[in-house]
C-alpha cells in the first residue's frame, strides 16, 4: 500500500508540473457537488457498473470535450455525461476532468452534478439527457468588490451577447469580452450541455441570463443550472482563443498520468468498497436478533430519540444555507428550530447508514445512555430517510477553537475561565474513561470539539469515532484515529 501510494504521489507531482508548462487553464476549482439520495439498486451491481462507465468516460474523454454514456440493464442502468467548457484545450480538459473523478465518489452510492469552473459531470440511473431546468439550480455570487453602473451595464450587454453566440454556434458554447471603461473589462462564459435540444438550451440559457444579473453589482457571478453553466467576472478567467484542440491524444503524458492515477483509485475504491459490502453482509448474516429499520425505528419512537425526516427538514427551513453552524470531519452541522421553540443541532452525516440501520441504532444508543455535565446531549436521530441525521442540543458559543484562536473573541474568555474550561473538560474525559456502564474512549479530541454553552462551560461533542471496550479487553488501542 505504501509503494503505491508514493507511485501515485510522484504521478500527481509530475502532472503538476506538466500543467504548469500549459498555456491554457484547466480551472479545475470546485464550485458545487450536488447529491441526490442513495440510489434504489443493487449496491454491488451499481458499484461494478459505476467502475465501468467511469473508465469509458476516462478513455473518451482523451479525444472529445463533450462525452455521454449509458451502460447497464434494468433497473441498475447508468447514464453518465462529462463535458468540458469550450476554451479549454484537449490537455486542459483532461486535466480538469481529472479533478472531477476524485469528487463524484463523494456522492456514492448515489447519483449527482458535480461543477468545476471548467468542466461538469452528471451521474443518473434515469436518462436526464433532455434536462434543461430543476428546482436544485443555484446562483452563486461573487461579494468581495462591488461595481459601478458602467460594469453593471457590460455585464448585462456582454451576458446577451454570449447567449446570443452559444445559440448560434453548434457546440452551445459561447465566450464575450466587453470593455466596462477605460481599464476595465467583464468577461463572460455560457455553455448548454450536449445532450439538449436548441429550444432547451435556448430556455436554460435565458433563465441563466435573469438568474445572473442577481449577482449584480457583484464582480463575480455564476449560475449552475441542470442543462447549462454561465459565468462573469471582472477577472479574464477565459482561456486564450488560440487554444487548438488535438484530434488525439496519444502519447500524451498528461493523458498517460491521468489515466494511470485515475484507474488505480477507481480500482482502489472499487476493491475497498467490494471488500466493504461483503464483510458487513458476513457479519450480518452471523447476527442473530438484528432488527429491521421498522422495529428499529419503533424502539427509538418509544424512547423519545426518534425524529421524523420531515420535521427536521422543517426546522432547518430545508437545510438553508443561513442555518449551516460548522462542518467536520463526518458531516454538516445546521441550527434548526422546533415547532415547540426548541433550539437543536443538526448533523446531516456525509455517510449514510440505511444499510447498516441495527449498528447506527447500537451507537445512538451507546451515546444517548451518557450524561454529563461536561458531555454534549445527543436528542435523538433519523435513520429511516433519504439520509442519516443526529440530533443534538443547540449551543450557542459554538466551539472553542472560535475563541481561543481570534485575538478580538479570546478576550471574552480569561484565565480564570480558561481554567474553569479545562477543569470542565478533564471532567467529562473521566466520566467517560472510568463510567461503570459504558467506558468510552474518545480518541479525536481538540478544539472544534469542545462545545461552549451560554456560560461558557464547556460541553464534549462529536463521538464519530468513540469506541466503547468490556471489562474484559483491553482498552488499549494502537489504531491511528482522529485528527492528525
Amino acid at each position: 500500500m505504501k509503494k503505491s501510494t508514493h507511485t501515485t504521489i510522484i504521478l500527481i507531482i509530475a502532472l503538476i508540473i506538466q500543467v504548469s508548462k500549459s498555456n491554457g487553464d484547466a480551472r479545475p476549482k470546485m464550485i458545487k457537488l450536488q447529491c441526490d439520495d442513495t440510489l434504489d439498486a443493487d449496491q454491488a451491481v451499481f458499484l461494478q457498473n459505476f467502475v465501468h462507465t467511469m473508465d469509458i468516460i476516462t478513455t473518451q474523454i482523451q479525444t472529445s470535450h463533450k462525452v455521454t454514456t449509458v451502460f447497464g440493464t434494468g433497473s441498475n442502468i447508468i447514464y453518465a455525461l462529462a463535458e468540458c467548457y469550450g476554451d479549454l484545450s484537449s490537455e486542459d480538459c483532461i486535466l480538469c476532468y481529472a479533478q472531477l473523478r476524485t469528487s463524484v465518489p463523494g456522492c456514492y452510492p448515489g447519483g449527482g452534478k458535480c461543477y468545476l469552473d471548467g468542466c461538469f459531470f452528471r451521474l443518473q440511473l434515469y436518462n436526464f439527457f433532455e434536462e434543461y431546468t430543476s428546482p436544485k439550480d443555484i446562483t452563486i455570487c461573487g461579494n468581495t468588490t462591488k461595481k459601478d453602473v458602467v460594469f453593471q451595464e457590460s455585464t448585462s450587454r456582454a451576458v446577451a451577447n454570449a447567449v446570443s453566440s452559444a445559440l448560434g454556434n453548434s457546440d452551445y458554447f459561447a465566450r464575450e469580452e466587453v470593455v466596462s471603461g477605460s481599464n476595465a473589462s467583464v468577461y463572460v462564459l455560457a455553455e448548454c450541455w450536449n445532450t439538449l435540444s436548441p429550444s432547451s438550451c435556448r430556455a436554460c440559457l435565458e433563465n441563466a441570463s435573469v438568474s445572473i444579473k442577481k449577482c449584480l453589482p457583484w464582480s463575480e457571478g455564476r449560475v449552475l443550472n441542470t442543462g447549462c453553466f454561465m459565468r462573469y467576472s471582472d477577472t479574464n478567467f477565459l482561456n486564450p482563443l488560440t487554444v487548438k484542440r488535438r484530434s488525439s491524444n496519444k502519447g500524451n503524458p498528461i493523458a498517460i498520468i491521468v489515466s494511470v492515477v485515475s484507474a488505480a483509485v477507481v480500482i482502489m475504491v472499487a476493491l475497498m468498497i467490494i471488500v466493504y459490502i461483503k464483510k458487513r453482509r458476513y457479519i450480518q448474516h452471523k447476527r442473530k436478533g438484528s432488527y429491521d429499520t421498522r422495529k428499529l425505528v419503533k424502539i427509538l419512537n418509544d424512547s423519545g430519540l426518534y425524529f421524523k425526516y420531515s420535521t427536521v427538514e422543517k426546522a432547518t427551513e430545508q437545510w438553508d444555507d443561513s442555518n449551516k453552524i460548522g462542518q467536520g470531519g463526518f458531516g454538516t452541522v445546521y441550527k434548526g428550530v422546533l415547532t415547540d421553540g426548541r433550539e437543536i443541532a443538526v448533523k446531516r452525516l456525509f455517510i449514510s447508514y440505511k444499510f447498516k440501520t441495527t449498528d447506527f441504532y447500537n451507537e445512538v444508543k451507546l451515546v444517548s445512555s451518557v450524561e454529563h455535565p461536561n458531555l454534549i446531549r445527543l436528542l435523538g436521530c433519523s435513520c429511516s430517510g433519504p439520509e442519516t441525521i443526529l440530533i443534538y442540543e443547540y449551543l450557542p458559543n459554538r466551539s472553542l477553537d472560535y475563541f481561543i484562536f481570534d485575538e478580538l473573541l479570546g478576550r471574552e474568555i480569561g484565565w480564570e475561565k480558561r481554567v474553569e474550561i479545562i477543569i470542565g473538560i478533564a471532567e467529562g474525559l473521566v466520566y467517560l474513561h472510568e463510567n461503570t456502564k459504558r467506558r468510552i474512549v474518545h480518541r479525536d479530541i481538540k478544539t472544534a470539539n469542545i462545545l461552549l454553552d451560554f456560560r461558557f462551560r464547556p460541553k464534549i461533542a462529536d463521538f464519530g469515532l468513540a469506541r466503547s471496550f468490556q471489562d474484559d479487553k483491553s482498552h488499549i488501542s494502537t489504531g491511528i484515529a482522529g485528527t492528525l
